[in-house]
């Protein structure tokens, strides 16, 4: 696996200091809350009715932070030794349900994405949408009318069956059916204990989902490629001009690490293996904060909910107009969380 560096800007700073210096005390307070988070919400939910509504809630974060962790892991950001980011990648992978693909094949996956500086399309979703029987179609366009990702969950079962239809991936059969019998024995002793937790375990994982899909869907103006495909030529250019810095607040950076600092999207890809912990130092470094690619999340709701069922027809549409300004009515949004399921 090779990572790459850019020399456009990073070659102006000392990348050195955000390649080897690690906050180890941030990396453990991470990795702490969403272990401990996720072992304390569980006890939450199996509570009573006062405590259930901050069991969800904590649940949903920690699977976030997880899933963020997993990116990190991915990027070899938090050890120094390939190995423990891979072990801690399989653990926080097993918390938000991206386990199902192997950690090395997310990983290939996603700094391909960042090499390349294109999205990866598994399958043609708006044909897909067309194909569907009109009623299933309705199903589905008024579930996500209603913000029930259901596209996202169609995207996870079809990249977790693959193996059974994939012959490139056939070799993940038996371990696909471990750890489908692993999870499906610790649901039905959650069942047990409790219907009702298992119900609220539920509503915090389609909050994880929505919160990342949310983010993921205006980071970036890519063109998505069928795997498979030649692959088009993009520089440094393309990837700056077509990557958004969604931030929580520009003003009050700590509000960010709420996210993992992962909306700093633009220098998260000026240098990938800065750590997260990093990230707005360096975004600091790097521009000056009046860069057209900064864009708040709390301006991209709007968005989010005006394109919910175009984005499901269109590409992800264009956040720059021929002038070089910012233009918020064209940016649809992508579909889906690209690090968490196998193309």
């Amino acid at each position: 696996m090779v990572f790459t560096i850019s020399t456009k800007v990073t070659s102006k700073i000392d990348t050195s200091y955000y390649l080897h210096h690690k906050k180890h005390l941030w990396n453990a307070i991470a990795i702490a809350y969403a272990l401990g988070g996720y072992g304390s919400a569980i006890a939450l939910i199996l509570s009573n009715f006062w405590f259930n509504a901050l069991g969800v809630v904590l649940l949903a974060h920690s699977l976030v932070i997880s899933a963020y962790l997993s990116h990190e892991f991915m990027h070899g950001t938090i050890f120094a030794e390939r190995k423990w980011n891979a072990v801690g990648g399989n653990i926080m992978l097993w918390l938000n349900g991206g386990c199902y693909a192997r950690f090395k094949d997310l990983t290939q996956d996603h700094i391909a994405h960042h090499i390349n500086r294109v999205d990866f399309a598994s399958f043609d979703l708006q044909s897909w949408m067309h194909q569907l029987p009109v009623p299933i179609r309705r199903v589905t366009l008024a579930l996500e009318w209603l913000h029930f990702p259901i596209v996202s969950f169609i995207f996870q079962w079809r990249s977790i069956l693959a193996p059974f239809w994939e012959p490139r991936r056939h070799d993940e059969q038996k371990r696909l059916i471990t750890i489908l019998s692993i999870r499906s024995l610790l649901l039905i002793a959650l069942a047990l204990l409790s219907l009702k937790a298992v119900a609220l375990y539920f509503l915090s994982y389609i909050g994880m989902i929505t919160v990342l899909r949310f983010v993921d869907a205006f980071q970036h103006t890519y063109e998505a490629i069928p795997v498979g495909s030649p692959l088009p030529k993009r520089d440094y250019t393309y990837e700056q001009t077509n990557t958004f810095s969604n931030v929580i607040s520009q003003r009050y950076w700590w509000l960010n690490l709420l996210l993992l600092n992962f909306g700093y999207h633009n220098a998260h890809h000026e240098l990938m293996k800065c750590p997260w912990h990093s990230l707005h130092e360096l975004d600091r470094e790097v521009f000056t904060g009046e860069e057209v690619h900064y864009i708040t999340l709390p301006e991209l709701l709007g968005n989010y909910h005006r394109f919910r069922i175009t984005r499901l027809f269109s590409d992800q549409g264009t956040a720059i107009d021929s002038q070089g300004n910012l233009q918020l009515e064209t940016f649809y949004g992508a579909i889906g969380v690209s690090f968490l399921v196998k193309f």
